[in-house]
């Protein structure tokens, strides 16, 4: 199978760094491709603006998304972001692997879905009609991939707990899983999070390489998380809400999760 990891720390001496050249090590020993894009290695672009397409802008003004579109459907877009795109069409399963910096990913990371999803390839496919609004949530580009996010974070896992008071991990997450990976269509695997960074050493290294390695390689087995399929019937078109008999009372996060 064919693994991409879109990694992101600054620094190769790391744990992150540590965790990454294992996973390539051990997915190409099991017979896998492995490309990585490590971001600050490729001192990846963040910010997404007009230098992003060959073309001039299509109304008066740079407007994100149609300059986008335009970029992408006519072949201009920035050589960076099309080198992405293949990759992204190259792999089975997409790993993204970076710290958990404020209660998200680093700015590199963010920029790089912001620039590589562009319109037309990871958003605005599919018909929009009265029973069916886009190929998204779990249609899309990415329909078939598996992907999954390797997370390091300071906080105890306490912290992010259930009652933990920086919030439940899965609920932190839920932006990125659901928003980001989901919506184009990837499978989304459970999250590998390791927390206390502080406290991992050479000691306990081999612990998370190994938790590690077996996520690795049940990449394939693994059951991914239960998001609801947008055009399934469970949501009413176009207002997107839940039909009012699935988990009447409810709301957040966990009720897009299916029981």
């Amino acid at each position: 199978m064919k693994v991409l990891i879109v990694y992101a720390h600054p620094q190769p001496h790391s744990l992150n760094g540590a965790l990454k050249d294992f996973a390539v090590q051990h997915l190409e020993k099991a017979g896998h491709q492995v490309q990585v894009s490590d971001l600050y290695a490729m001192r990846w672009k963040s910010q997404l603006d007009a230098d992003d397409s060959l073309a001039p802008p299509v109304g008066e003004h740079f407007h994100p998304s149609l300059d986008s579109q335009y970029a992408f459907a006519s072949g201009q877009q920035s050589a960076d972001i099309a080198a992405e795109q293949e990759k992204l069409r190259w792999a089975d399963a997409v790993i993204f692997q970076f710290p958990l910096w404020w209660f998200s990913m680093p700015a590199i990371m963010k920029g790089w879905f912001d620039r590589v999803y562009a319109y037309g390839f990871a958003y605005g496919v599919g018909e929009h009609s009265d029973s069916h609004w886009g190929d998204r949530y779990g249609e899309g580009t990415f329909a078939g991939k598996r992907a999954m996010l390797v997370v390091t974070t300071g906080g105890w896992a306490s912290h992010y707990g259930p009652r933990g008071i920086n919030g439940p991990i899965d609920d932190i997450l839920f932006p990125i899983q659901h928003g980001m990976l989901f919506y184009p269509g990837f499978s989304v695997l459970p999250p590998v999070v390791i927390y206390h960074t502080s406290k991992v050493n050479a000691d306990n290294l081999s612990t998370h390489r190994n938790a590690l390695a077996q996520r690795l390689d049940t990449l394939w087995q693994t059951q991914p998380l239960p998001f609801r399929l947008q055009n399934a019937g469970d949501y009413t078109i176009p207002a997107l809400t839940l039909r009012p008999d699935i988990a009447p009372g409810e709301q957040g996060f966990a009720v897009h999760l299916q029981g």
